[in-house]
């Protein structure tokens, strides 16, 4: 196997660690220290940086702005982003740009992905459903108006009396929660189910007739949001119905939550080493000792694996390259390993560090309360278990 990277994926890297150097984890606001959410908008200064740096049109094509890298080259940036606990939606409007430049519209795409690019809109995504162990399609549903279900697609577009396909509205309703940076975001995607059982994917502005956003504070202090649709009604050009659409954008996002929990791990596991080498017991350095050695190498090799098992899951999704089970076997694995190896680092951590790991005036809590937002973003280990046992159930491995 080849893991070295591209030129132009190192370049996007070293232009990462450029932004991300200005920001201090110990300025990150800590949901220790403040009741309620830590902040009413994400890390403007850090986006407006971000898209200086080119670095949120990384994986749009040249047609709109855009480097045209992969899904390996924005897990990298992601990789920086997680060290530093960048408050900023990358992930989230990566992903979804993503997904509209291959599956939506040229019309919408060339209307906001240009913006995108150059910081100007900010997208999210409504992955948890109603309550976070639901799939997130079930909890929306999409009807075309006034027909109650698609077989009134006919009467209400089609080329005949009913006029132009495109001015064909839908509706939707029902709740999403847990949206990141609902209330920060100019758009947001929403995965939803028609009355014929199929998966499409709605963007909706913030501020539409019909929606509203209660707020909700994650476990990381951020200020995320109950997105809730009372008859919404949107276009047919905002409306992504393509086969896979939703799965392939939930793909992107739980691979990308995978580079986060790695970069924050690595971030963790080398203030941990920093501090047992410095922190001496009976006049040699904790470091040397046996049981710290053994716990800080068991951690290390968690964290290659988390790195080895994301590369495995973007690699696929990036090529298309065939496997045994389906990709979603392989973004499974990664998730399985991120969300249980992050969590055994940062409880690794704290015990090394002793009583400065409950410190607040260390930075160490922080990274232990976004360690746990992202453990159990998009499902925790168990969920992605069992979803790996029912792939490995449908599929022979012979």
């Amino acid at each position: 196997m080849d893991f070295t990277f591209t030129e132009e994926q190192q370049a996007a890297v070293e232009a990462a660690r450029a932004v991300f150097s200005g920001v201090v984890p110990d300025a990150v606001p800590s949901p220790a220290l403040v009741p309620g959410a830590v902040a009413d908008d994400i890390d403007r200064s850090l986006w407006a940086g971000l898209a200086a740096g080119d670095l949120l049109s990384l994986t749009l094509s040249p047609e709109h702005g855009g480097a045209g890298l992969d899904l390996v080259a924005l897990c990298l940036v992601l990789r920086e982003s997680g060290k530093v606990l960048a408050r900023v939606p990358l992930l989230e409007t990566c992903a979804v740009a993503m997904a509209l430049q291959r599956y939506g519209g040229q019309e919408l795409a060339a209307e906001l992905l240009p913006g995108v690019g150059r910081g100007e809109l900010v997208l999210t995504v409504g992955a948890n459903g109603r309550t976070g162990h639901d799939p997130a399609e079930l909890a929306v549903t999409a009807r075309l108006d006034g027909s109650g279900d698609e077989a009134g697609r006919d009467r209400i577009g089609g080329d005949g009396i009913g006029g132009d396909r495109a001015e064909e509205a839908w509706v939707l309703d029902g709740v999403q929660s847990a949206v990141p940076w609902a209330q920060a975001a100019d758009w947001i995607a929403v995965p939803a189910h028609t009355t014929e059982g199929r998966t499409v994917l709605a963007l909706v502005r913030r501020g539409h007739e019909g929606v509203t956003i209660a707020e909700q504070v994650s476990t990381s202090g951020e200020l995320f949001g109950e997105v809730r649709l009372d008859a919404v009604r949107i276009g047919r050009r905002e409306l992504i119905e393509a086969d896979g659409a939703w799965e392939w954008l939930q793909a992107l996002l739980t691979t990308g939550t995978c580079a986060l929990a790695l970069g924050l791990g690595e971030a963790v596991l080398a203030m941990t080493s920093e501090y047992t080498g410095k922190r001496e017991q009976f006049g040699f350095p904790v470091a040397t000792f046996q049981s710290v050695a053994v716990q800080t190498a068991d951690r290390y090799i968690d964290l290659r694996a988390m790195e080895v098992t994301l590369w495995q899951a973007a690699w696929r999704i990036a090529t298309g390259g065939g496997g045994t089970l389906p990709v979603a076997g392989d973004v499974a694995v990664a998730k399985i390993w991120a969300s249980d190896g992050v969590r055994r680092v940062v409880q690794t951590a704290q015990h090394l560090h002793g009583g400065f790991g409950a410190d607040t005036d260390y930075p160490l809590h922080r990274f232990h309360a976004w360690a746990k937002q992202i453990e159990l973003s998009l499902g925790p280990a168990a969920a992605h278990e069992e979803a790996l046992g029912d792939l490995l159930a449908a599929h022979s491995l012979d």
